[in-house]
């Protein structure tokens, strides 16, 4: 693909995010164009329908988590890493639940997005571990009781209107459960 194209492309699937991500099946690939500054042609040309447009900008969204938390996991502090990763997932989760709602209308998500979400899973827990093995997080807590916070929090930002600095807070909250001290 040439250089251009790509450009394109990856302006596509950023738009794409923030349109189906907050606009959810009302959002349209011709808004997606005239924010990414292309023709709707262009956009076509890359993603034949609206669901391969959302598909691919879900993937990307896994993707970048997945790429943000590899980076975190070379982290010298586990304890900053875990919070980072957790604090990140939250905010950014409003816009992965209404995309992956959008694209499956409350359906099975489709193979690759499941499969990118189980890869994130996996990094996540790894990431998990290293903060319990540095006695930052208490050594019962789970992955999957994590990714229920976690949901718990983005499902809430994306069904009601949130603050940020309220949301910001109930990470810390969440946060603070989780340590050691929390006991």
């Amino acid at each position: 693909m040439r250089r251009d194209a790509r450009e394109n492309r990856e302006r596509i699937l950023a738009e794409a995010e923030a349109v189906f991500g907050t606009q959810g099946a009302a959002g349209s690939t011709e808004e997606v164009a005239r924010r990414a500054g292309v023709g709707i042609a262009t956009v076509f040309r890359h993603f034949p329908t609206k669901e391969k447009l959302i598909e691919a900008a879900l993937l990307r969204h896994f993707d970048q988590l997945i790429q943000r938390a590899g980076a975190l996991a070379t982290d010298t502090d586990p304890a900053t890493a875990f919070r980072t990763l957790v604090r990140t997932m939250i905010e950014t989760g409003a816009t992965k639940l209404t995309l992956a709602s959008t694209l499956t209308g409350g359906q099975h998500v489709p193979g690759n997005a499941a499969a990118a979400s189980d890869r994130l899973k996996a990094v996540v827990s790894d990431i998990l571990r290293g903060a319990q093995d540095a006695d930052a997080i208490r050594p019962s807590i789970t992955v999957e009781e994590v990714y229920l916070l976690i949901r718990g929090l983005a499902q809430a930002s994306a069904t009601m209107q949130t603050r940020p600095e309220t949301l910001d807070r109930a990470i810390d909250v969440v946060l603070a459960g989780l340590s050691q001290t929390a006991g």
